[in-house]
């Protein structure tokens, strides 16, 4: 389990997070939502230790506290972020910037188990895994990035704008690959500008504004919330909240 808790992030004078608290369980899908700045990022950031946080933040995977560790070091405790833009090696094969995500101690004993299982979720890298990834649609290089990831066996997976420049159908399917790694207990913490789709695939959702989580709750309450549906699935934009 994923355990935030007092977590805060400032850039200079700008407080980007603070006071937030949550917890993700294994085979939990949990989505973040919010306006642009409002913080989304810089939570899964922070929690993959890319991004400092501020004094009495926490961070607590499996029940040991990760707060202080460097990026690398957190993925070996389970946690695997998929960033914006994908962030693969597009100078390298499907089967090289898989390679790359099996580096980590933990996932060294299971990974031909583990790609068995990323080829059987993305069959198109099966059959392209000697493709540069540049070459690759975008979304493509997303199940790239996302094989990277699970390379890495870990327990919570998240993942920043997942759907950001697919078409509605591969939004859709991966969606769909979301649900069967949740089925294999994996927890799954994502940022996603598609809220409608995010809030129909997911098991809870938050809602972050300014920085601070003003409303959270099972997806198909938070689906039907007012103050979600007039902020992020009434308008003409709705299906684009960031």
């Amino acid at each position: 389990m994923l355990e935030v808790s007092n977590l805060g992030v400032r850039y200079g004078r700008h407080v980007a997070l603070e006071g937030i608290s949550t917890q993700i369980s294994k085979g939990e899908i949990c989505v973040i939502l919010g306006a642009n700045g409002a913080g989304k990022s810089s939570l899964l950031g922070a929690i993959a230790g890319l991004v400092g946080k501020e004094s009495g933040s926490r961070v607590v995977m499996n029940g040991k506290d990760v707060s202080g560790l460097e990026a690398h070091l957190i993925v070996e405790e389970g946690i695997a972020l998929v960033p914006e833009g994908r962030g693969i090696f597009g100078d390298f094969t499907v089967a090289e910037n898989l390679r790359i995500g099996a580096h980590a101690s933990r996932a060294k004993a299971n990974a031909a188990k583990t790609l068995a299982f990323v080829y059987d979720l993305f069959p198109r890298l099966a059959e392209r895994e000697e493709q540069l990834a540049q070459t690759m649609s975008g979304g493509e290089q997303q199940m790239v990035a996302i094989g990277r990831a699970l390379m890495s066996k870990p327990d919570i997976l998240m993942l920043d704008e997942p759907s950001l420049g697919l078409s509605p159908l591969l939004s859709k399917n991966l969606f769909k690959s979301l649900a069967t790694i949740a089925a294999e207990g994996i927890g799954i913490l994502l940022v996603e500008q598609n809220a409608r789709l995010s809030l129909k695939t997911a098991d809870r959702g938050y809602l972050i504004e300014t920085g601070r989580i003003v409303g959270e709750g099972a997806a198909a309450e938070l689906l039907h919330d007012p103050t979600v549906e007039r902020a992020y699935l009434g308008g003409a934009s709705a299906s684009a909240v960031r």
